[in-house]
């Protein structure tokens, strides 16, 4: 087999087993014996885990990235919640490993770009329209950032419910995320309080 071709099924076979076991779990000896390979053909590709599973975690950072920046480049408002929310369940569906990689799996030392700063660049994204939509409509500016968190948060966190249990259908669920995104930033009250 080509070494590109090698690289590939490598990366294909190690996404299934980092998804089904996590990162720690994954052993190389597995992954070897999976696509059929001796260790050292591995260590030959990657150098190791750490590198195996950094080309992976780079694989699917570079995906989810395209699909986001095409849902955030387009439309206004709403238009913008609708293709983000499908984007990001696409990316779900599509790459159902992927994501839990992403979200579950990345080891806190890696040096490599994580769903976290993938999530981090969109809120920054998400930042600078929530900023305009603010001040037009009479709200706090300074306030966009933390409110770009929530909405990124709660984007992320239906994803893994979602993947968890497989149901309802993805437009469904992107319909139901943008409901409550859209019409709770809609009524956003310009000083809240707990009122308690």
């Amino acid at each position: 087999m080509p070494a590109a071709e090698r690289r590939d099924q490598l990366i294909d076979v190690a996404r299934g087993l980092f998804s089904e076991r996590g990162y720690d779990g994954a052993a190389i000896e597995e992954i070897a014996a999976r696509a059929e390979v001796s260790k050292p053909v591995v260590y030959e590709h990657f150098g190791g885990k750490e590198g195996l599973y950094a080309a992976v975690v780079d694989l699917e950072v570079a995906l989810l990235l395209d699909r986001m920046a095409g849902s955030l480049s387009t439309g206004v408002g709403r238009q913008v919640l609708e293709s983000s929310a499908n984007a990001l369940l696409d990316y779900i569906e599509q790459r159902p490993d992927g994501f839990r990689i992403l979200v579950r799996d990345t080891p806190r030392d890696s040096s490599n770009a994580t769903f976290q700063s993938i999530m981090g660049d969109l809120a920054n994204r998400v930042e600078g329209l929530l900023t305009q939509g603010f001040a037009r409509h009479g709200l706090d500016p300074r306030m966009a950032p933390m409110y770009s968190q929530m909405l990124i948060g709660m984007g992320s966190q239906v994803g893994l419910w979602w993947l968890d249990t497989g149901e309802p259908d993805r437009q469904v669920v992107a319909a139901h995320l943008v409901n409550m995104a859209w019409h709770g930033l809609s009524s956003l009250e310009t000083s809240p309080d707990l009122g308690g």
